[in-house]
């Protein structure tokens, strides 16, 4: 049914909710929230307002809107931070980045705690301290607790499966003293825990004078092995020490947002401040959605963010103040559970920390400009200039086709996704081609393009053939065959198997070798054809494992598939000893002997 946006316009309601925007290809184009749905919508198709070159052009894509209602504002903003998130719609202003971060995790709810890495804060009534910006630097520290405070890394029950197993590594190397044995009491421990505790929380000073004591001791006793280790050990805490900077006597949690822009691109810096130590800091890029000024942008950073991550520090101080300050507000307090405040120094401390993250984000805006401008021409820019080189109005999405069979064998074809000039990998696809004898690249190909344009939909802006007219040919068939309309172009090779040009509309189109557009053409093409061969090679080599196994006596169906899943290659088989082909599920001393000495009998 055609949309009638006029009639659509009159049924609006006057409550708060999300509005979508979608074009002619149904594409979410545009998310919005409104306290007044009907007011706000109607504003993007009224004549006599002035809403700036973006909007214009926005609406001018418009072929429907649909709206979601909710009881509040506060629920709209919800609901718009999420679907902002979920379709990355073109004319909003968007987060580049999608970073999530680290917490050092200490699950003092069991009766032995462990201290170990977390991705996600829970409400579990573990301690957590973070988040972090370097899962590396995080990773070191748990390895430094666990080396001075001999804090447990297994994850049995205890006390419940206390003596039930022998001891780890880690005791007899001294790093644990076990209390999966009961070689230490639960009192004793708690106090390891509590002293580990300390040290995530900044206090460094008992450690330091403890490790110092121990090296001066081991090394008038001549112990110098000891003595160098705890050298090494005091080393480590410096290190860490070193970059937990005081910034505040307020023992508080705060993240400090300061952001630099020009006319197209933005850079946000964030500081993050736990217990009144600077843990890290981050930067963030943005592109600048049309007309949004220095306010709108650091508001959309804002709820894009803080919808993302999983911890909300007590305090946000900002660079700007922002119209929907109360609400965000609402919004990330009862994200915390607890109340949650904004603010824009004016003097003092608070101030210079905005300054300082300021100067860091025009710092990383001038030096990443030219940088991301390349990155842009390698992959947005070429793809423009192959729409341009075609005379299509844009190119999203691309969507390239190749087989790979040796001598009709194993036939098989690829699909690579490129979107916005970058491989989607997650979009790929294989295909094993079933219903062709033979070496039928042709046949092969139609096989493969009718399963997948038959199947889903989400169809690309341009679909790229390797190969020239016959492969497109074979494109066009099979799109008319399905009722299916998308440009097809063949990406056509020189006698050297080289990238040559761009076969269209039944003519090559000459194409600049030194162009970003020729090497996106090349990259694409190379991709598609490694993707095939890897699927190929891979299927050959589980084929030939199979068809080897199939010989050796008292080895059925069943062993047979647990020896292909517990070795990668025919190779490693041939290769394992006895107790290692035991080892795989479904496998007995005697089965491993028949495989071993197939392999072996002749050498013995």
């Amino acid at each position: 049914m055609t949309f009638d946006i006029e009639e659509e316009l009159k049924k609006l309601p006057s409550k708060p909710g999300v509005y979508l925007m979608h074009d002619e290809r149904d594409a979410i184009i545009y998310v919005g929230k409104a306290v007044s749905l009907k007011n706000r919508v109607r504003q993007y198709f009224q004549s006599s307002r002035n809403k700036g070159v973006k909007i214009e052009q926005m609406v001018t894509h418009i072929a429907r809107f649909e709206y979601i209602i909710t009881d509040s504002e506060l629920e709209a903003l919800v609901l718009e931070c999420n679907l902002i998130k979920e379709h990355r719609p073109k004319y909003n202003t968007m987060l580049m980045d999608d970073k999530a971060y680290p917490f050092i995790k200490v699950t003092a709810q069991e009766d032995y705690p462990r201290v170990m890495l977390a991705r996600q804060m829970r409400k579990d009534r573990a301690k957590y301290f973070g988040p972090y910006t370097s899962a590396g630097a995080v990773k070191d520290t748990i390895d430094l607790i666990h080396k001075l405070y001999g804090i447990r890394t297994c994850n049995k029950a205890l006390p419940k499966m206390q003596g039930k197993e022998r001891p780890c590594l880690n005791y007899h190397i001294h790093q644990c003293p076990a209390p999966c044995q009961g070689y230490i009491t639960k009192e004793e421990y708690a106090e390891a825990v509590k002293k580990a505790l300390s040290f995530l929380g900044g206090n460094y000073s008992p450690i330091l004078k403890e490790l110092e004591e121990k090296m001066q001791a081991a090394s008038e006793n001549l112990q110098f092995e000891k003595a160098i280790e705890y050298r090494e050990l005091l080393n480590s805490v410096g290190k860490i020490a070193q970059k937990q900077k005081i910034t505040s006597s307020h023992m508080e949690d705060k993240d400090v947002v300061a952001m630099a822009s020009d006319q197209e691109d933005a850079v946000v810096q964030i500081f993050f401040i736990r217990e009144g130590r600077l843990i890290g800091r981050d930067h963030f890029c943005l592109h600048i959605a049309g007309e949004d000024d220095q306010e709108a942008v650091l508001t959309a950073f804002l709820k894009q963010f803080y919808a993302g991550t999983p911890y909300i520090p007590r305090e946000l101080i900002i660079q700007y103040e922002i119209r929907e300050k109360e609400l965000i507000e609402e919004w990330l307090s009862s994200r915390r559970g607890q109340r949650v405040h904004i603010h824009v120094p004016r003097k003092g401390e608070k101030e210079k920390l905005v300054e300082l993250a300021l100067k860091n984000a025009q710092i990383v805006l001038t030096q990443d400009k030219e940088r991301i401008r390349r990155e842009e021409g390698r992959t947005i820019g070429a793809m423009k200039e192959i729409a341009k080189l075609l005379g299509l109005p844009g190119i999203h999405r691309v969507e390239a086709y190749d087989i790979s069979n040796i001598s009709g064998f194993q036939t098989v074809g690829s699909m690579v996704v490129y979107e916005k000039g970058r491989p989607k990998r997650s979009d790929y696809r294989k295909f094993r081609i079933r219903g062709v004898q033979g070496a039928d690249d042709y046949a092969s190909m139609e096989e493969m393009l009718t399963r997948r344009l038959s199947h889903y939909e989400n169809y690309p802006d341009l679909i790229m053939m390797d190969g020239g007219r016959g492969q497109v040919n074979i494109a066009l068939k099979v799109m008319e065959a399905v009722g299916v309309h998308v440009p097809v172009c063949g990406m056509v090779k020189d006698d050297r198997h080289r990238t040559r040009g761009i076969y269209y509309n039944n003519m090559e189109l000459p194409i600049d070798r030194d162009s970003e557009g020729f090497r996106l053409v090349t990259r694409i093409q190379d991709e598609a054809h490694r993707f095939a061969i890897e699927y190929h090679r891979s299927l050959r080599s589980r084929e030939q494992v199979h068809s080897v196994l199939d010989d050796i006596p008292g080895i059925g169906p069943a062993r047979r598939k647990a020896l292909m899943k517990g070795f990668q290659t025919l190779e490693e088989i041939r290769s394992a000893d006895i107790e290692a082909l035991s080892a795989v599920p479904g496998m007995n001393a005697r089965a491993a002997r028949q495989v071993f000495e197939f392999f072996h009998i002749d050498k013995q």
